[in-house]
C-alpha cells in the first residue's frame, strides 16, 4: 500500500479550498519582509504604464517639455513591438545619461513645494524609469553644442551593453539635435498583462486619440504618426496650422465647418479658459471632448456632464457636441499629484468654474442660434395656439410667414427638442391671466441680497478630521441615487408642511423629502468649503444673548408637563451657553467665518449656497443648540456635530401647504402667502439646482428621503400625447 504522502505545514499562497474545509493550522504567524527592489520597480511600473498609450503619453510630454517643435511617431503591433517617438527638442547631455532611467530623477523639481507651482508636463522621473523594467529601452540624443549623438541601452533603470561583451558606456554615433526613444518587446516580461491586449488595431486607435488631442493643443508643433513599413502618415501636422486646421485634420472638416470659439475666464478663481465647439447644427451619438488643463490632457466626468446638460437645450435628443477646451488654473490651486499616470487633476472652486465657463459656452451658442427656425402646427383638436412675443408692429397675432421674427425665442420655446429639459408644468397653461403676475427673474432670491467680493485667498484644508469626514461621506455614497439627482428634471413643490417634492428621473417619478436632502447636502458643503464660508453680515449686530434668551424662554414654555422635571432657568441656559461660543470665537471665525465680539454681539453667519438666505427666525434656536448638541471636547466630533447645527438651520423651513379648505385670501396673511411663495421658488431655483450639480446621495438618504412612485417606459410618449 502507497505511503500517506507528507503535508506541508504551510499551505502555498493562493491556493484554493472549499468552503468546507478547515484551514490548515500555521505554526508560526508570517513575518513581514521588504520587496525585492526589481519587484518594487515592476509594480511601480505597471501601475504608471498600463498600455503601450500611456507610455507614448509620457514620451510625447517629455518631447514637449524639451522644447520640440517637431514630433515623429513610429507603431509596430500597436506598439507592442514597437514604439518609436523623435523630436528636435534640445536633447539630453552625456553626463545625464548614466542616471536617465533611475527613479525619481528629474530636473523638473528640487522640492516638495515645487508641486505648487509646476508648470510642466512631466515632473516626477518615473516614465524612462518605469519603461526600462518592462520593455527594451534605447534613447539616441544629441544637444546642439555637441559634436556627436550618444546612444545608450537600458534595462532595469540601468546601463546595459548594446551585445554582449561590450562596454555598458554610451556610444557616439552620428544623429541631428534633439532625442529619438525607442521602446521595444512592451511588456515582454509580464507576459499576463501583455496577453491581456485584444488587438494591435485596437492599441493603434488609442495611440491615435492621444497623438490628435496632443497634436491639436500644442501650438507651434509639428505631429506625424504611421505604423512601422507603411510610407503614409496616418495624422500628419504642419507646425504652423491654426487650431482649427488641425481639427480640420484629424476629425473632419464637418467637424471644423461648425466650430466656434469661445473663452472664459474669472480672477476670483484664477482661471482663463479657452477653446472650440460645435453650434447646434452638428450633433454626434457621444460627446467628444478633448480636456486639457494647465496644458496636460486629462479626463473630468464633471466637465463633461456640465458641457453635456448645456447642450441638451440646443440640439435633438441623443445629440452630442464636439468641444476642445484648454483651462489654464493657478498652479497653486491645482493638485496634479492624485494619480499614477497623472489622467486626473484635483482643483479648487471646481464646481463654480465649471458653471462659468458652461455658461460663457451657453452664450456663445445663444448668439449663433438664430439661424435655426422650426415651424410648428396644432394637430390636436381644441389644443391652444401658441403664444408669440408682440413683432415690432405690436400685433400680438401668431405668425405664419417664413420670415424669421426679429425678437425670436429659443427653439425649446417653440419645439421640444430634448424631453429630459421640460418639466410636466411647462407643457400645462398658466393658471393665472397673463400680466397678473410679474414672475421673478430665473435663480434670483426674492430678498434683494447685495454681494461683495472677498480678496481673502482660499485655504487649503489640511485637517485630518476634516479630512475623515468627508472620506465618510464618500464611503456612504449611493451610486444610483446620485446619478438621479445629477441628472433629475424637477416636477414641483407637493407639499410644503412635509417639504415634499416631485423629480423627474428617467422614466421613474420620484417623491423627495427636499427637507431630509437639504440637511445632507448643506453638511457636505460644510465638509467641502470647510474654512472657505462665504460671509452673511448683519448691518447691525445681533445681541447674542437675546436672541438665547428667545430660544430659551420658548424651549421652556413649550415643554411639555412630563419633561418637567428637565425643567432649567432660562438665564443659566443663556450664561452657559454664550460663555461657550465667546471663549470659542477665535474658532468659530477661522474655520466657520462665525464672527462673535469679545462683547458678545453677532457679526456674521456663514454663507453655504449663494442666492440662499435661511430663515432667521430658526437663528435663535440654532444659536442655543450649539451649547448642548456640540461636542466642544473632540475636535473631530465637534467639527461634525457643528455643521450638522448648522445644515440643520439652513434647511427651509416648513409652511402651511397650499390647496387646503382653510386656505382662503381671509384666513392666509400677505406675509404667510409671499414666504410660502418665496420658498416654493427657492426650492425649484436654487436648491435642486444646487442638489444636481454637487450632491453625493448617501445610503441614508435612499431609506426613506426619496421614494419611486412611478416607473413608466413610456412617460416620455405618454407626455407628448397629452
Amino acid at each position: 500500500m502507497a505511503e500517506p504522502m507528507d503535508l506541508d505545514t504551510e499551505s502555498p499562497r493562493g491556493t484554493k479550498r472549499k468552503a468546507s474545509e478547515t484551514p490548515l493550522e500555521v505554526s508560526a504567524p508570517r513575518r513581514i519582509r521588504a520587496l525585492d527592489p526589481d519587484v518594487v520597480n515592476k509594480i511601480a511600473a505597471g501601475e504608471i504604464i498600463v498600455a503601450p498609450v500611456h507610455a507614448l503619453k509620457e514620451l510625447i510630454e517629455n518631447a514637449v517639455d524639451a522644447g520640440s517643435t517637431s514630433l515623429e511617431v513610429l507603431i509596430k503591433e500597436g506598439g507592442l513591438k514597437l514604439l518609436q517617438i523623435t523630436d528636435n527638442g534640445h536633447g539630453i547631455s552625456k553626463e545625464d545619461l548614466p542616471i536617465l532611467c533611475k527613479r525619481f530623477t528629474t530636473s523638473k523639481l528640487k522640492a516638495f513645494e515645487d508641486l505648487t507651482s509646476i508648470g510642466t508636463y512631466g515632473f516626477r522621473g518615473e516614465a524612462l524609469a518605469s519603461i526600462s523594467h518592462i520593455a527594451h529601452l534605447t534613447v539616441t540624443t544629441k544637444r546642439k553644442d555637441s559634436s556627436c549623438a550618444w546612444r545608450a541601452h537600458y534595462d532595469s533603470g540601468k546601463l546595459i551593453p548594446a551585445k554582449p561583451g561590450q562596454s555598458e558606456d554610451p556610444k557616439p554615433i552620428a544623429g541631428r539635435p534633439g532625442t529619438q526613444i525607442t521602446v521595444e518587446d512592451l511588456f515582454y516580461n509580464v507576459p499576463t498583462r501583455r496577453r491581456a491586449f485584444r488587438s494591435a488595431s485596437e492599441e493603434y486607435n488609442k495611440i491615435l486619440d492621444v497623438v490628435g488631442r496632443y497634436a491639436i493643443h500644442c501650438d507651434g508643433v509639428a505631429f506625424s504618426c504611421k505604423k512601422h513599413g507603411e510610407a503614409s502618415t496616418t495624422i500628419s501636422t504642419q507646425s504652423n496650422s491654426s487650431t482649427v486646421d488641425r481639427i480640420r485634420q484629424i476629425h473632419g472638416s464637418s467637424v471644423a465647418a461648425e466650430l466656434i470659439e469661445f473663452t472664459s475666464s474669472d480672477e476670483t478663481y484664477g482661471f482663463r479658459a479657452r477653446g472650440w465647439t460645435t453650434n447646434a447644427n452638428y450633433h454626434v451619438k457621444k460627446t467628444v471632448l478633448l480636456l486639457f488643463i494647465n496644458h496636460r490632457s486629462v479626463d473630468s466626468t464633471n466637465i463633461r456632464k456640465a458641457i453635456e446638460q448645456t447642450y441638451s437645450n440646443f440640439l435633438p435628443k441623443g445629440g452630442h457636441p464636439f468641444t476642445y477646451l484648454s483651462l489654464d488654473i493657478d498652479p497653486q490651486r491645482v493638485d496634479v499629484n492624485v494619480h499614477p499616470t497623472k489622467r486626473e487633476v484635483n482643483f479648487l472652486n471646481e464646481d463654480e468654474i465649471i458653471e462659468k465657463i458652461c455658461g460663457d459656452i451657453r452664450i456663445k451658442l445663444a448668439n449663433v442660434d438664430t439661424s435655426r427656425t422650426f415651424m410648428t402646427q396644432t394637430l390636436l383638436p381644441g389644443a391652444h395656439i401658441p403664444l408669440i412675443s408682440a413683432d415690432s408692429t405690436g400685433s400680438d397675432v401668431p405668425s405664419r410667414s417664413n420670415s424669421t421674427p426679429k425678437s425670436k425665442p429659443y427653439e425649446n420655446n417653440l419645439v421640444r427638442t430634448d424631453a429630459k429639459v421640460r418639466k410636466i408644468t411647462s407643457m400645462l397653461p398658466p393658471s393665472a391671466p397673463r400680466g397678473s403676475e410679474t414672475p421673478l427673474p430665473p435663480n434670483t432670491h426674492p430678498s434683494d441680497l447685495k454681494y461683495q467680493q472677498s480678496d481673502r485667498e482660499p485655504v487649503n484644508c489640511r485637517l485630518m478630521t476634516v479630512k475623515d469626514l468627508r472620506a465618510e461621506v464618500r464611503d456612504e455614497m449611493h451610486n444610483d441615487l446620485t446619478e438621479i439627482f445629477a441628472s433629475h428634471t424637477f416636477v414641483g413643490v407637493v407639499d410644503e408642511r412635509r417639504r415634499l417634492a416631485a423629480i423627474q428621473g428617467g422614466v421613474r417619478l420620484f417623491l423627495v423629502d427636499y427637507g431630509m436632502v437639504a440637511n445632507e447636502y448643506f453638511y457636505q458643503v460644510g465638509l467641502t468649503d470647510f474654512g472657505n464660508f462665504g460671509v452673511i453680515r448683519f448691518e447691525t449686530p445681533l445681541k447674542l444673548r437675546e436672541l438665547l434668551a428667545l430660544a430659551a424662554e420658548h424651549e421652556k414654555t413649550s415643554l411639555p408637563p412630563i419633561d418637567m422635571e428637565d425643567d432649567f432657568e432660562v438665564q443659566d441656559a443663556v450664561d452657559l451657553v454664550s460663555a461657550q461660543l465667546i471663549e470659542r470665537r477665535a474658532m468659530l471665525l477661522e474655520y466657520f467665518s462665525f464672527e462673535i465680539s469679545p462683547e458678545g454681539d453677532l457679526v456674521s453667519i456663514p454663507l453655504l449656497l449663494k442666492g440662499y438666505t435661511p430663515s432667521l427666525a430658526k437663528l435663535p434656536h440654532f444659536l442655543l443648540r450649539l451649547g448642548p448638541h456640540v461636542n466642544w471636547g473632540s475636535e473631530k466630533d465637534c467639527f461634525e456635530t457643528f455643521l450638522r447645527e448648522l445644515a440643520s438651520f439652513y434647511v427651509p423651513e416648513q409652511l402651511p401647504p397650499s390647496g387646503g379648505p382653510e386656505d382662503t385670501e381671509e384666513t392666509l396673511d400677505e406675509e404667510l402667502k409671499s414666504r410660502r411663495a418665496e420658498v416654493v421658488k427657492v426650492v425649484e431655483d436654487i436648491l435642486f439646482p444646487a442638489f444636481r450639480a454637487r450632491l453625493i446621495a448617501t445610503r441614508s438618504l435612499g431609506k426613506g428621503a426619496v421614494v419611486e412612485i412611478a416607473n413608466l417606459k413610456g412617460l416620455y410618449k405618454v407626455f407628448e400625447r397629452c
